[in-house]
């Protein structure tokens, strides 16, 4: 058994299934609405908080988890005589990273290790996969985060948003976009790039064929992608997500498509009917032998 206990924080959208077999920590952001919040995946889930929205006629913010939150949860691991790799959600984006590497100061040197995975969702959750399978090796918590700092940048995340209302209230949309997109139904893609969010192509029209092109963009690229994992994150979207899944499988060589929940913390700022699609896209292209 590894010595190292995995964590994460829940924009990660890391499922039950990987929590399970892995022993993998949960830290949970807070999923806010006015003067009320939510422990996210503990206290409310994906669709008690698209009830809200519907009732409340307002949309949820996230904030972020405490130093004493990350302590907490760390305390027990350590005490344990385990050391802990936290991966964060980008910096870039949230100071969870920062109140992660406090919480880290109160233990001893090398007990904590924390790692800034600068993404979210699917790209974070890629890299867990990854720090997993290093941790079953037997690999150091340091060590193990040195390795994913060396591969981060390779991990791609496409995000195909269908509601811009969402990024409307999260400041990440104009007014005018924001009408102009809902009128002429422009659904964008998404992507993350050194830990930031960026606006990438914008397509308009039936929500299938928008799907086709993207994984078209993407598997134009797949003398570059690792043949290991894709995942894909879905939010209300299982369907198309599977649909997506079999597509790959069919017309490549990918051994395993992966199909995650997208959570409240990421559906807060996606909206619903998102699916975002994370792979890690070498610089040069992989040469694959037969064995």
């Amino acid at each position: 058994m590894s010595k190292v206990r995995i964590f994460v924080d829940s924009i990660s959208d890391v499922p039950e299934e990987w929590i399970d077999k892995y022993n993998i920590g949960i830290i949970p952001l807070y999923i806010v609405f006015q003067k009320d919040s939510y422990l996210d995946r503990i206290e409310i889930n994906v669709h008690d908080m698209y009830n809200k929205v519907e009732m409340k006629g307002q949309l949820p913010q996230t904030s972020t988890p405490p130093p004493a939150d990350f302590f907490k949860a760390f305390r027990p691991i350590i005490e344990n005589g385990e050391d802990v790799l936290y991966i964060s959600m980008s910096s870039h984006l949230s100071s969870t990273y920062q109140n992660a590497v406090t919480a880290s100061r109160e233990f001893p040197p090398g007990r904590v290790t924390v790692v800034d995975s600068l993404n979210v969702s699917a790209g974070t959750a890629m890299m867990v996969l990854l720090a997993t399978q290093l941790a079953s090796e037997g690999k150091s918590a340091i060590a193990i985060a040195e390795l994913l700092e060396t591969i981060r940048d390779e991990i791609q995340l496409n995000i195909l948003v269908n509601n811009l209302d969402y990024l409307h209230t999260g400041g990440r949309l104009s007014n005018l976009k924001h009408l102009l997109g809902n009128m002429l139904k422009i659904r964008p893609v998404l992507y993350v790039s050194h830990g930031r969010v960026l606006s990438g192509v914008k397509y308009r029209g039936n929500k299938h064929r928008i799907i086709k092109k993207l994984l078209s963009s993407i598997l134009s690229q797949i003398h570059r992608i690792d043949h290991d994992h894709i995942i894909i994150a879905q939010t209300l979207e299982k369907e198309t997500a599977e649909w997506i899944r079999n597509i790959i499988l069919d017309e490549t060589s990918i051994k395993k498509v992966h199909i995650i929940e997208g959570r409240c913390a990421i559906c807060s700022h996606s909206g619903p009917h998102s699916i975002a699609i994370s792979f890690i896209l070498k610089s040069e292209p992989l040469v694959y032998t037969q064995r």
